[in-house]
């Protein structure tokens, strides 16, 4: 070097240093993802219960509406089209048609006729089950005419609960 000239200095961030900085945002997201599934689970239990208590209300309204026919026996007729829908005994428009399609919030829903007397239903069962266990949920739900929601843990391969047997010996929900 000749008197008087500069060393050049390199600026940035060496190797080992991005590392640790990426090893850092590993570590963080590892932490994170599972309490953001635990949340998501959550949110659609939260849901399928809040469903359930929907299709309830659908049929209590269906039952008023239609006392002849009684409480309606599929999913299908509680709703109806996305647009322009007119009630009738076959199409509601209680619940959305989301909901009556049977599938929402990583839930499957299922409405059944229990008690038929003659052709008019006098009770009903409506169910829901996680669609893919312990991802989408943990918790079967259901309701009967006592308009009470009931809830317990389920298993891989559920179906939404149709028994009322079944139903009444599930846990009650607050």
């Amino acid at each position: 070097m000749t008197c008087g000239a500069r060393a050049k200095t390199v600026r940035g961030f060496s190797l080992i240093e991005l590392l640790i900085v990426v090893a850092i945002i590993l570590i963080i997201a590892a932490i994170a993802i599972p309490s953001l599934l635990r949340a998501r689970m959550a949110a659609n239990e939260s849901s399928a219960a809040a469903s359930i208590r929907q299709i309830s209300r659908g049929e209590f309204a269906y039952y008023a509406a239609y006392p002849d026919v009684g409480y309606a026996s599929s999913l299908a007729q509680l709703s109806g089209p996305v647009s322009s829908c007119s009630a009738s005994e076959t199409t509601a428009c209680l619940i959305d048609a989301t909901l009556g399609s049977g599938q929402k919030s990583g839930y499957n829903f299922q409405l059944t006729a229990a008690l038929p007397v003659g052709s008019t239903n006098t009770a009903f069962v409506a169910g829901a089950a996680p669609t893919y266990f312990n991802q989408t949920g943990v918790r079967d739900f259901c309701s009967v005419p006592d308009g009470v929601l009931r809830a317990q843990v389920g298993s891989t391969g559920d179906t939404p609960p149709t028994d009322m047997t079944v139903c009444s010996n599930f846990a009650a929900v607050q």
